[in-house]
C-alpha cells in the first residue's frame, strides 16, 4: 500500500485537482431536475461514466470524490468504477460522513454526523478501491454565529474522522466549509474561517493526526451572496493566502479549494489569482462539484445523444482550472470554447 502522504501529494499534484462527484442522491436529483433530466440509479451511473470517461480529463483531475452508491457502480462495460478511475489515473475517493445536522442546543447551527461505525465503513471503503476520504462540516455566518461551541464541535469531529482514516489506510481530505450564504462582508468571512481553522488544527494535533497525510478542503475567504460590497478577484485571493497563512502548518501538502456556490468563472479566476500571488507553502488547487460540472450537467442534459457535448463542456472546465494552478488562466480561454 502506498504511504499515506505519497497519495496525499498525489492529490495535489501540480496542474491538477479534485472532481467532486459526491452528490447524495436528494443533491443530484435536484441538479438533474434543473436540467428536466429523470434521477434514476442507472442514469445517475451514466452521468458520472460521461465524467469519468472524458478522454483528457486525467490531464488535469487527480481524483474523484464519489458517492457510496457511486462507489459501488460500474460502467456500462461491466468495469467497476474504482477500476475505471484508477486504470485512468485518477484516484477514487469516498465521502463518509453522513450530513450536517441540527447541533443541540444551538439554533441556526449544524453539526457533521457519521463517527458511528467509520471504523469500519472505512475497512470495506478500502476493500473497494478508494484511497482517500472526504468529511464536511458546515459553518454558517449570521447574527451571533457561529458559535465557538459549533466550531469546536465540528472540529472535534473533523479530527476524529482524520484520525480514523488515516488509522484505516484513506487520506482525509479534512473539510470545514465557512458558508457563503448570508449578508457578511469579507472581512467578517476571514474572520469567521480563521477561527475555524485554528480550532481544527488544533484538534488534528491533540488527536494525534499528522499533517502530512490529509488534505484541507476550505472554502476561500469571500464576501457573503447578499453583501453589497463585493469584492474583486485579487481582494478575494490575498485575504484568503493572509488567512491561511496565519492558521495553515506548511506540513499540509496541499489545499484543494471548494467552489462554495460560486459560479464556474469565478472560481477558477480566483484560485488562479492565488496561484499568481504566489509564496505559499502548500499547492493550491481545487475540488470543485458545481463549478467542474454545471456547464456538462447542461449540455448532457440526461441525453445519451448528448454525451460528447456534456465531455466537452467537462472537459473545458477541467482544463481551464488546471491552467489556474499555475496561474496560467486567461478569459481569453472562456472565449474559446
Amino acid at each position: 500500500m502506498p504511504e499515506l502522504a505519497d497519495v496525499a501529494r498525489a492529490m495535489v499534484a501540480p496542474g491538477r485537482g479534485i472532481l467532486a462527484a459526491d452528490e447524495s442522491t436528494p443533491t443530484i436529483k435536484k441538479r438533474f431536475d434543473s436540467v428536466s433530466a429523470e434521477s434514476t440509479e442507472d442514469s445517475r451511473r451514466a452521468y458520472r461514466e460521461m465524467l469519468f470517461t472524458t478522454e483528457g480529463a486525467e490531464q488535469h483531475i487527480s481524483g474523484v470524490i464519489l458517492f457510496d452508491e457511486t462507489l459501488r457502480q460500474s460502467a456500462s462495460d461491466g468495469t467497476p468504477f474504482a477500476k475505471l478511475l484508477t486504470a485512468r489515473g485518477m484516484l477514487p475517493g469516498i465521502k463518509v460522513d453522513k450530513g450536517a445536522k441540527d447541533l443541540p442546543g444551538a439554533p441556526g447551527e449544524k453539526v457533521t454526523e457519521g463517527l458511528d461505525g467509520l471504523r469500519e465503513r472505512i475497512s470495506e471503503y478500502v476493500s473497494l478501491g478508494a484511497k482517500f476520504a472526504k468529511w464536511r462540516a458546515v459553518i454558517d455566518i449570521a447574527d451571533g454565529i457561529p458559535s465557538d461551541y459549533c466550531i469546536e464541535a465540528n472540529a472535534h469531529a473533523l479530527a476524529r474522522y482524520a484520525a480514523l482514516c488515516t488509522e484505516g489506510g484513506l487520506v482525509p481530505i479534512v473539510e470545514p466549509e465557512v458558508m457563503m450564504d448570508g449578508a457578511h462582508d469579507l472581512a467578517r468571512c476571514h474572520a469567521v474561517t480563521e477561527r475555524t481553522l485554528r480550532a481544527v488544527f488544533a484538534q488534528l494535533y491533540t488527536q494525534r493526526v499528522r499533517l502530512e497525510e490529509i488534505v484541507l478542503k476550505p472554502n476561500m475567504v469571500i464576501p457573503g451572496k447578499k453583501c453589497t460590497a463585493r469584492a474583486s478577484v485579487r481582494e478575494v485571493a490575498e485575504a484568503t493566502l493572509d488567512c491561511f497563512r496565519k492558521t495553515v502548518p506548511a506540513q499540509v501538502p496541499g489545499i484543494v479549494f471548494l467552489s462554495g456556490g460560486q459560479s464556474e468563472e469565478e472560481a477558477t479566476a480566483h484560485l488562479n489569482e492565488m496561484n499568481k500571488l504566489g509564496g505559499s507553502p502548500w499547492e493550491l488547487s481545487f475540488s470543485y462539484g458545481r463549478a467542474l460540472q454545471a456547464s456538462a450537467l447542461k449540455a448532457w442534459g440526461g441525453q445519451a445523444s448528448q454525451l460528447g457535448a456534456g465531455q466537452k463542456a467537462f472537459l473545458h472546465r477541467a482544463t481551464c482550472n488546471g491552467a489556474a494552478r499555475s496561474g496560467s488562466y486567461t478569459p481569453d480561454q472562456e472565449r474559446a470554447a
